[in-house]
């Protein structure tokens, strides 16, 4: 699918090749697509694109080995001795001294997940179809990395419910809504409920989204956040290894877990 005008996209790579969840809003944040497939298809919609920003939920390269750097061991001090001797990226130990725990990107390619791997081909892929690091200065076609569960989590000001139950969905889709995306309110979910729906079995299935869905529609408003309003981001770690895009301007100390 083709469009003319600017388009935030974010993709997730969880679910593995066969099963990409990707989606896209325009400037006024409208819906203009979400979806799941192989990797090929989210391949033709993003190469389809005139002048848009992606955001992709996996590193771009293994880790180079800079949270090892005397420079940054310096820096960091006492506050690495929990992470010494870990196989990571210096982006992943910021967040995770957060209590943000994402995924640790090992040094060698052979030793990553294989989402992660799929991530590296989809960025050389993505840099073939004209695709620039972000931030590049007046580039139309840009990729940054983002971590869905550091979105929601900084968005909260606590860690989310976990992703597969009804109430870590509901959470996810409540606050894309709150902060402006055209997506249905998943507060309809409770209207559609009913004691014979229980019995039954029968649960609103467009209401709220599946969680891959959730995470491609969290990246491509943290897309949209690093276009519009670069102020109210920051990005985490070293450029050689890859930065990712924090949709808030200044992080806490700590993410508490829900309900604390």
């Amino acid at each position: 699918m083709l469009f003319t005008r600017a388009v935030y996209i974010g993709v997730d790579l969880s679910g593995g090749k066969y099963n990409v969840a990707y989606a896209a809003i325009d400037a006024d944040r409208q819906l203009l697509a979400l979806g799941q497939g192989h990797v090929e298809e989210t391949l033709a919609f993003i190469g389809g694109q005139h002048q848009a920003v992606v955001a992709l939920n996996a590193p771009p390269r293994p880790n180079q080995g800079c949270l090892v750097e005397p420079s940054v061991q310096e820096e960091l001090g006492d506050a690495l001795a929990g992470e010494q001797g870990e196989d990571l990226r210096l982006a992943e130990y910021l967040l995770r001294e957060r209590n943000l725990r994402v995924y640790k990107t090992p040094a060698r390619e052979k030793d990553c997940r294989a989402w992660v791997r799929l991530g590296f081909d989809l960025y050389k892929c993505m840099e073939a179809l004209g695709y620039q690091p972000y931030p590049t200065a007046e580039a139309d076609l840009q990729i940054l990395e983002a971590v869905p569960q550091v979105c929601y989590a900084v968005w909260l000001e606590r860690l989310p419910f976990p992703k597969p139950g009804l109430e870590g969905r509901l959470q996810r889709q409540l606050v894309l809504y709150d902060h402006g995306l055209d997506i249905p309110d998943p507060m309809a979910f409770f209207e559609e409920v009913t004691r014979y729906r229980i019995l039954q079995g029968i649960l609103p299935e467009e209401v709220p989204y599946n969680p891959d869905e959730l995470n491609a529609l969290a990246n491509a408003y943290a897309a949209w956040l690093a276009s519009k309003r670069p102020a109210e981001t920051c990005l985490v770690g070293d450029p050689v290894e890859g930065r990712i895009l924090v949709p808030v301007k200044q992080m806490l100390a700590s993410y508490a877990p829900p309900g604390s």
